[in-house]
């Protein structure tokens, strides 16, 4: 009698900005949501202006508005055209006991992304930068609360380095969906603990990652049975990655979210 929940979740990152979109499927009932982070252009002395985040949250979703097919990432607003090519692998696959029952997950980090944005019926620019994927279905428990952080990054040598951890879902100590990815290759981690405020994740290896956030999306939601309360700000990460793999600069995001569905 549990409702399955499903999901596909493809964030992009890059200096010029981070957007997420997703649809997602609890039952019959479906939603969509997208954001997008304009991280600010540069106007000398190694400052930048005040970034500018866009987002819509559609609880009844329009047709073509955002798309998330195999490859491809599409937004279509009145004020905003996103059209992203994603070229997807294999990424890491699992199934986590969850409750009484089981989900399914796969992972995909550090994937190249190449497109265009278009702001407020403007040119489109071309934007190059990578992304992660996520995509989930499973019978949750009835409440479900976890937490949880992805994104890509360089090492100190310029290494490329891309990551997602979790809390609370999925999470076993081993066969977990936890990973760090090293020039596109990923490896499982160590269990990871968050910090309240979401600024740092510890590893079980002693290892310490920071988060800095620039913008937020939050959103509170009671629809009688199902109800849902998260908050995932975009952010930039320093530190060491479970593994002891040292993060020179990140870009990504975390998320602390409650659900009871």
């Amino acid at each position: 009698m549990r409702p399955r929940k499903r999901w596909r979740y493809v964030a992009i990152f890059c200096e010029e900005l981070m957007a997420c979109a997703a649809v997602v499927q609890v039952g019959p009932a479906q939603q969509t949501f997208w954001a997008v982070l304009l991280r600010g252009e540069a106007v000398g002395s190694g400052s930048r202006s005040e970034p500018r985040l866009l987002e819509r949250t559609r609880l009844l979703p329009r047709r073509g508005t955002v798309e998330l097919t195999a490859g491809r990432l599409r937004i279509r607003e009145r004020n905003l055209m996103l059209d992203f090519a994603l070229a997807e692998d294999a990424g890491i696959e699992v199934v986590c006991p969850h409750g009484n029952a089981h989900v399914w997950t796969r992972k995909q980090a550090g994937v190249a992304a190449r497109g265009t944005i278009a702001l407020d019926s403007g040119p489109p620019r071309t934007i190059e930068a990578r992304a992660v994927i996520d995509d989930t279905a499973g019978y949750h428990a009835r409440v479900t609360e976890w937490r949880w952080a992805a994104g890509v990054g360089v090492g100190p040598n310029g290494a490329p380095l891309a990551f997602n951890l979790v809390a609370g879902v999925n999470d076993p100590s081993r066969g977990s969906e936890r990973a760090v990815w090293i020039a596109g290759a990923p490896r499982e981690v160590a269990p990871v603990r968050f910090a309240p405020d979401l600024s740092r994740i510890v590893g079980d290896d002693g290892s310490e990652l920071n988060f800095a956030a620039e913008a937020q999306r939050s959103r509170r939601e009671n629809l009688l049975l199902v109800r849902s309360e998260y908050r995932a700000p975009f952010g930039t990460f320093s530190g060491v990655l479970p593994g002891g793999v040292e993060l020179a600069h990140g870009l990504g995001v975390v998320e602390h979210h409650r659900a009871r569905w």
